[in-house]
């Protein structure tokens, strides 16, 4: 009996919050885990500035709503990854004068889509609801993109 209370009294008492310390270190730990995605990525950014002229950009999207949303939808899924990363490189793309429906397609498919891991989403959660999610997202992607964008217009 006297031990089912101990147990009781013991599941009772708050989980102890982990020092500034700790904390801390876990931060760098993931900061320094982080750093070489970062690095990389800041340099395809020099090197996308250095061989894609603007030119090349202004060709590619024209500022035709539905073809700078696929354009923008079908290389964030290509190129899948971190979302703290696809900030970087939209602001780099605006900079560019890639037009908002590109960047803000691009983004959301960045995150929400990814043809590179489809062979280990079809094989944890099946084929069909792949299938499914990602052409729901497909779609969804080119209408939040749209909308973003027409909404920003409207703001002053």
């Amino acid at each position: 009996m006297e031990n089912n209370t101990k147990q009781k009294k013991q599941m009772k008492e708050p989980p102890q919050k982990p020092s500034f310390g700790k904390i801390l270190q876990k931060s760098s730990l993931s900061f320094w885990a982080m750093m070489p995605l970062l690095l990389g990525i800041i340099g395809l950014v020099g090197i996308f500035q250095v061989l894609v002229t603007p030119k090349m950009l202004s060709s590619l999207f024209r500022g035709n709503i539905m073809i700078d949303t696929l354009i923008g939808t079908l290389t964030g899924a290509v190129a899948s990854g971190n979302p703290m990363i696809s900030y970087l490189l939209g602001g780099e793309l605006l900079a560019q004068s890639v037009s908002f429906y590109a960047v803000s397609a691009f983004i959301l498919s960045w995150v929400t889509l990814s043809f590179v891991h489809l062979p280990a989403e079809v094989a944890v959660f099946g084929g069909r609801f792949t299938l499914y999610r990602n052409i729901l997202a497909v779609v969804f992607t080119i209408i939040i993109a749209v909308l973003t964008t027409l909404t920003i217009q409207v703001l002053p």
